[in-house]
């Protein structure tokens, strides 16, 4: 596989169309002691663990990736930790970890699946309500992650408990402790010239032991063909990055409490404040009451450690003791220059990225992604080769509230209500061609996969799972592919989780998205039982046409599929179509332009040599 244009090619010149699925959910938290049972007791030993048996233990790999290939989802977006591959301590690498991912990408390929590797990380690491960094990084500098629920500097399922408000981990983004350490990390040395850590800026020390754990996991697997490149980090977040005033309330979504910034810092500091609680509804935000935090006065911040933002000037007390802001606009300038996130921080810390992993391997592919507040970066002639764009988008409606509804959705982009199917049907192709016309425009024309895209299983409070009707599922996600298959998009869905249960969805922080569950699996003998929505997920698509795709639609309902695309005669190898037996058990009828075909049940391929004389062609699956 490699990138020409913004097309992903084989060897033989065919344009590849890639299906597949992050593997997996679970892979958030440690394996032993297991993170993910939600208990306090542990959670903050952060060095004694491990994450061999993430995503499923090995001997599990031939039932997973035999099931995955199956459903045709044959190219992975691998998750990986920085926490599993350095939780002991900078510099000390969980070796076992990373031989058992060598293992499993060994046992992928067996099945004809190839990947990229995904530096996983939500709102910094598990100890800020996320996942990714290793504890240490916060004690490096000063952090104390044992008061961050206290303080409000971070909001935990583990020490909030059970029941857990809805998405309310993604406003971590802006609170105190992830806020910090993304601001380090990206910038550290113009914001935080005062901190250093062995007398290193923050910045380089945190980029370059990131970079140089996953330059790590990249010798181990470097001679393995099925490894095609690397994400070079999943969501990242601004920080304080380029926020304009830090007395306005910044977040990805009203939930619970959301302080300003600067309110953040005197929570973390030892200050007891009132705060408003926020609810989100279709509708849109609303305040639900009031609550006084952190009525102890404890500190975010280790004994013998200032807060950081204090010391770098950010804001003080005045004589009385009052906390006074020295800076509204401190984050949003350099020496008198604006600063812009992308461009002055995240593009730099991609070529970085870029240039490290490819002194292991040459021709690795480059994923990126895009901030929570910005929009896609703007990629110059002297910015890193060989990249695909990899943003991530959900239905927000299914994903916040748990809901599918065919007459209401939102537009985020355009952040305007939509009314009706055929409107919110529109209005998802447009906001999904965005990506593609963002790489056209703005990345030099560069192929685009989404890299995250899914739905909520346990929507309206986990009906499905007594009723075992998941009609509200495959309708969801069925109108979420067709908006994807419009715009001919890659993707790699969120996600697969091995040990998904009712109980626990994907085992980190409620979330409930993976298209399987054991739960579910009534019969181990049946590949496809544990599946969840397959009618909608488990389609028919081009695995390598024989030139340029320009139409795939599939009608779950009927079952019909078509697929039209302009012939390349400079292309002697055939077009192959992925056939699934679970859409087709008695097979299909096949209707085709001109052209020699062979339909393969036990392969699940349509193999297809067109006829030359015609320019274009269409392939057509009935069920019969």
């Amino acid at each position: 596989m490699h990138i020409d244009g913004n097309c992903f090619k084989d060897e033989f010149g065919r344009t590849l169309t890639l299906r597949g699925v992050n593997l997996g959910g679970s892979s958030k938290v440690p394996h032993s002691p297991n993170g993910a049972t939600y208990i306090r007791d542990g959670f903050f030993d952060h060095r004694n663990l491990s994450f061999v048996g993430r995503p499923f233990p090995l001997q599990e790999a031939d039932e997973h990736f035999s099931r995955l290939k199956a459903w045709g989802l044959t190219f992975i977006r691998f998750l990986v930790t920085w926490e599993a591959i350095e939780h002991a301590g900078p510099g000390l690498y969980d070796r076992d970890y990373l031989e058992y991912i060598r293992a499993v990408v060994e046992k992928a390929a067996e099945y004809g699946i190839q990947m990229f590797i995904d530096p996983h990380q939500d709102v910094w690491s598990r100890f800020s309500g996320g996942d990714g960094a290793p504890g240490w990084t916060f004690e490096l500098v000063g952090l104390d992650i044992k008061n961050f629920q206290v303080t409000g500097a971070a909001f935990t399922h583990q020490m909030h408990g059970d029941p857990l408000p809805q998405m309310i981990w993604s406003t971590n983004a802006t609170k105190l402790a992830a806020a910090t350490m993304f601001t380090l990390f990206f910038g550290g040395r113009d914001f935080a010239p005062k901190t250093v850590i062995d007398g290193e800026s923050t910045q380089e020390f945190l980029q370059r032991h990131y970079i140089n754990a996953i330059k790590e996991l990249a010798l181990f697997i470097k001679d393995l063909p099925n490894v095609v490149g690397f994400d070079t980090m999943n969501e990242p977040v601004e920080g304080y990055i380029g926020m304009e005033d830090l007395n306005k309330r910044f977040t990805t979504i009203e939930k619970g409490f959301v302080p300003t910034p600067f309110q953040s810092m005197q929570l973390g500091s030892g200050i007891s404040l009132e705060l408003e609680i926020w609810e989100r509804g279709i509708r849109g935000p609303r305040v639900v009451g009031k609550q006084v935090l952190n009525p102890d006065n404890k500190r975010a911040w280790l004994e013998g450690f200032d807060p950081i933002w204090k010391i770098n000037g950010v804001w003080n007390t005045d004589s009385s003791g009052e906390p006074l802001l020295l800076n509204p606009e401190y984050f949003a300038a350099v020496n008198g220059r604006q600063v812009n996130f992308n461009q002055d921080y995240y593009i730099p810390f991609n070529n970085r990225f870029a240039k490290a992993v490819r002194e292991i391997k040459t021709d690795y592919m480059i994923f990126i992604e895009r901030g929570f507040r910005s929009v896609g970066p703007v990629w110059g002639k002297d910015d890193a080769d060989n990249i695909v764009y990899a943003p991530h988008w959900y239905d927000p409606v299914v994903l916040v509230m748990k809901s599918f509804n065919r007459w209401i959705n939102f537009d985020r982009g355009k952040n305007t209500l939509l009314f009706g199917p055929r409107r919110i049907t529109k209005s998802f192709s447009r906001q999904l061609a965005r990506p593609k016309d963002h790489a056209l425009t703005q990345m030099g024309d560069v192929p685009t996969l989404i890299g995250e895209v899914g739905i909520a299983y346990d929507l309206d409070n986990k009906k499905a799972y007594q009723t075992g009707d998941f009609s509200a599922q495959i309708n969801a996600f069925d109108r979420t592919l067709r908006a994807l298959e419009e715009n001919l998009h890659h993707f790699t869905l969120w996600n697969y989780t091995a040990d998904n249960t009712n109980a626990r969805g994907d085992m980190w922080n409620d979330e409930d998205l993976s298209i399987f569950s054991r739960d579910q699996q009534k019969d181990p003998e049946n590949i496809h039982s544990g599946g969840r929505a397959l009618e909608a997920v488990v389609r028919p698509y081009p695995l390598a046409t024989a030139g340029e795709p320009l139409k795939i639609r599939f009608d779950i309902k009927k079952k019909e599929f078509e697929f039209r695309f302009r012939h390349d005669p400079a292309v002697k190898a055939p077009t192959v179509m992925f056939v699934p037996l679970y859409q087709y058990p008695e097979g299909c009828r096949i209707e085709v332009t001109k052209g020699e075909y062979d339909l393969n049940m036990i392969k699940q391929t349509l193999t297809y040599l067109p006829d030359t004389a015609y320019c274009e062609h269409v392939i057509r699956l009935i069920p019969g």
